[in-house]
């Protein structure tokens, strides 16, 4: 288990998601303490809370989610597992490697989130001591499981996009 935790630590492909994935999530977070406004207006859909559950901006937890801290868990737990088994997984196994993993990155970054919120660390969009915690609350921990489980899908479609795009570029005329 310790050299697959080890292989799994020197892989380009675990690092690539990693840090892209903690990059595409930072990016709302700094136009919100930049701007020091709450709401951006595109990520911000529905633009109210459904239930107490369910953010107003439920589009940017989508897209972001997809790729961290969901879609890197998945991609850790598959390279994980394979690194354990010593040899490529089966669809199966890999799918369910990619759900392990998702939902163990996510269960480490809500316990971040969880003990960040209780810091009270109020960012530049609040007035008040109420409200404007640069962390996440504990009431939308649920919708990131959802979204986790669903994150272990956006590999195979930036790899669907991929192919796309690169047979279009070949049928282009030179």
């Amino acid at each position: 288990m310790f050299k697959a935790i080890v292989k799994t630590l020197k892989s380009k492909r675990f690092w690539l998601w990693q840090l892209s994935g903690a990059i595409i999530y930072l990016i709302p977070v700094s136009i919100r303490f930049f701007s020091g406004e709450v709401i951006i207006p595109l990520l911000n859909i529905p633009g109210f809370w459904i239930g107490h559950f369910i953010p107003g901006n439920f589009l940017e937890k989508l897209l972001v989610n997809a790729f961290f801290p969901g879609g890197a868990g998945g991609i850790a737990g598959e390279i994980f597992v394979s690194n354990y088994n010593n040899n490529p997984i089966g669809k199966k196994i890999k799918y369910q490697s990619r759900l392990g993993g998702a939902l163990l990155q996510t269960v480490l970054w809500s316990a971040f989130q969880y003990w960040g919120y209780s810091l009270l660390i109020i960012g530049p969009w609040s007035t008040g001591t109420t409200g404007g915690n640069v962390f996440e609350h504990a009431v939308v921990f649920p919708i990131n499981f959802v979204l986790a489980s669903i994150s272990i899908f956006t590999p195979d479609v930036l790899n669907f996009f991929k192919k796309r795009i690169k047979k279009n570029e070949n049928k282009k005329p030179k």
